[in-house]
């Protein structure tokens, strides 16, 4: 059976999980949006969280910062990123994370593709892949480096010759799938023949138009997904499920038990 769960706040994933009656949690370690490096908020600190997981029986995942972009040309953006990257597989590794989600980033309007793609394999040669990695594929931009299968093809290639390509995986988010433009009937058999694999989903409806490249979600039913369409992504990818959903428990809940009733 697929497990369902939810995007948490990171003070107390545990306690978050069992309010969800989920044994799957993501969080983020420290503000998304800043280059200051990781933060536990987790009051016993990581070793703490490690077991108290564990003993629960909840596994742990870690969303890397948003303004990531190992892919860049831009000096000042890509050094960063790649210490913060180095960090925060760390920090996840120390509390016992499955994986270290990361978007995909992108280059420079001017830019060749190709240069983001040999930034995406120097910077996997450069980091010590202590947990598995799971590059995501994101909503907009047409300079992105995973919105377009294409692009992830090429971002998968230029990586697969690198020593640690085994602890690389892949992230579907279902939002980012219907509003970057890539069809939802088929889109986890298109992944798999890129990436071989698909480690983790992000199960999100959209309030926004298909290719519409616009990063907004909704919660199931609620948005502009179609409700088989979203339900069949998940069941064909058969990977834990993570509802990056708006609301707390209650809502989550309500998300997994629509998502189960359409699944089976």
């Amino acid at each position: 059976m697929v497990v369902i769960g939810a995007h948490v706040d990171q003070r107390d994933p545990v306690a978050e999980a069992q309010a969800r009656g989920t044994t799957v949690v993501q969080f983020f370690l420290g503000d998304p949006q800043d280059y200051k490096g990781p933060e536990l908020a987790y009051a016993g600190g990581a070793d703490a969280l490690r077991a108290d997981a564990e003993a629960a029986g909840v596994s742990l995942y870690v969303h890397a910062p948003y303004i990531i972009n190992v892919a860049t040309t831009n000096n000042r953006i890509r050094i960063p990123s790649r210490k913060l990257l180095q960090q925060h597989v760390d920090a996840a590794a120390s509390i016992g994370a499955k994986g270290l989600i990361v978007h995909g980033g992108h280059v420079n309007k001017a830019d060749d593709p190709a240069k983001g793609f040999d930034n995406w394999r120097k910077a996997i040669e450069a980091t010590d892949l202590k947990l598995p990695l799971l590059i995501e594929n994101t909503a907009g931009g047409d300079n992105a480096m995973t919105r377009y299968l294409d692009r992830i093809a090429g971002v998968f290639d230029a990586i697969s010759a690198t020593e640690q390509f085994d602890r690389v995986g892949f992230c579907l988010d279902t939002c980012h799938a219907h509003a970057g433009g890539n069809a939802l009937e088929t889109v986890v058999e298109d992944v798999r023949k890129i990436t071989g694999r698909i480690d983790l989903v992000h199960a999100n409806d959209s309030r926004d138009d298909f290719d519409s490249g616009a990063d907004r979600h909704a919660n199931f039913g609620a948005g502009r997904i179609d409700p088989d369409l979203l339900a069949a992504v998940v069941r064909d990818a058969g990977a834990p499920v993570i509802c990056e959903t708006p609301g707390g428990a209650a809502e989550h809940k309500a998300d997994f038990a629509w998502m189960r009733e359409r699944i089976g």
